[in-house]
């Protein structure tokens, strides 16, 4: 939906195209949408009326070129290692992201879309489309399940002995916007269908690291899916522990993290042209492989911790 609403409303600023869409002015078949909304053959889009004003002052500022580490690419796709702390796509506050930093960087490339989004302070494998027939391609594969996506995350709390080595997750999710505007997401029984396959990689008195599969894409479904269990991210500003994730951001802390500790690090799918499997990873960040490594120390001094053999990060 939002790819399409840019399209057809030419000259206005992408944050209002986000802000419409997230205040549910933007209608389909008389329903609100948001935008990963996939439109249909059919469907009738009701778009408020939109007043663009003369240009009375100064352009904005370039956006910056940035060129990130490419983990792959050929003539159809970019599979780039996002950083944390770099939005996507501009909107929301945000003046430009990701995506119109490529654009920048790559002036000479006629086509160049995002697959998918990550939020902004994860890090990780995003996949971006050179070609209209790769993204459909892409899309058709994400919305038919056939993607392996799986993230790392550190978590604090106790992991239940009897959940044994994985745990599904089923809850429904709603997204909804506080007083102040701004996007969150809870479990509610009239929620989207979600669901989050969570296996134990490591664990540790109060901290465990685990890895998530995600079997549908929701907004922040597994930040919002391990603090249901009672394990929330560390470093989550959003939906985890704000007492705990300052004392971690301390300067000197031991162990310690400035950011969301959630990353990543593979995506399987097949090439939306030629059918090949293909396989994507992008290595822990140098900050959160020293918290886990703060972590191991701490509990080997002291005798305790245990840890998996499955997918162990470097």
């Amino acid at each position: 939906m939002d790819n399409f609403l840019l399209r057809v409303c030419k000259g206005v600023p992408k944050s209002h195209i986000y802000r419409i869409l997230r205040s549910g002015e933007v209608r389909v078949n008389k329903g609100r949408v948001d935008a990963q909304y996939r439109l249909e053959l059919g469907d009738l889009v009701r778009v408020p009326p939109i007043r663009i004003a003369e240009k009375t002052t100064p352009e904005a500022a370039p956006v910056p070129a940035a060129h990130f580490t490419v983990l792959y690419e050929d003539d159809a796709m970019l599979v780039i290692d996002k950083p944390a702390g770099v939005a996507v796509h501009g909107g929301s506050g945000v003046a430009f992201g990701v995506i119109e930093q490529m654009r920048q960087a790559r002036p000479q490339g006629k086509f160049l879309e995002l697959v998918h989004r990550l939020d902004r302070e994860t890090s990780g494998v995003l996949m971006l489309a050179k070609k209209r027939a790769a993204l459909v391609g892409l899309h058709e594969q994400i919305r038919d399940n056939k993607t392996d996506k799986r993230y790392y995350a550190c978590v604090h709390g106790d992991w239940a002995s009897d959940w044994g080595r994985r745990r599904a997750v089923k809850e429904p999710l709603h997204k909804y916007l506080t007083p102040e505007g701004e996007r969150r997401v809870r479990v509610q029984p009239d929620g989207m269908p979600s669901h989050t396959v969570f296996n134990l990689v490591e664990r540790w008195p109060e901290y465990a690291l685990l890895e998530a599969e995600l079997k549908t894409g929701r907004t922040h479904q597994i930040r919002v899916h391990l603090a249901h269990l009672g394990l929330p991210i560390v470093g989550d500003a959003k939906y985890g522990d704000f007492a705990l994730n300052k004392a971690l951001a301390r300067t000197g802390a031991k162990p310690g993290v400035k950011r969301m500790f959630l990353h990543a690090y593979r995506l399987k799918l097949t090439h939306p042209i030629t059918g090949v499997p293909l396989q994507f990873e992008a290595p822990l960040p140098p900050e959160l492989r020293s918290f886990v490594t703060e972590l191991r120390a701490q509990c080997e001094s002291a005798g305790e911790g245990e840890s998996s053999a499955a997918a162990q990060p470097e």
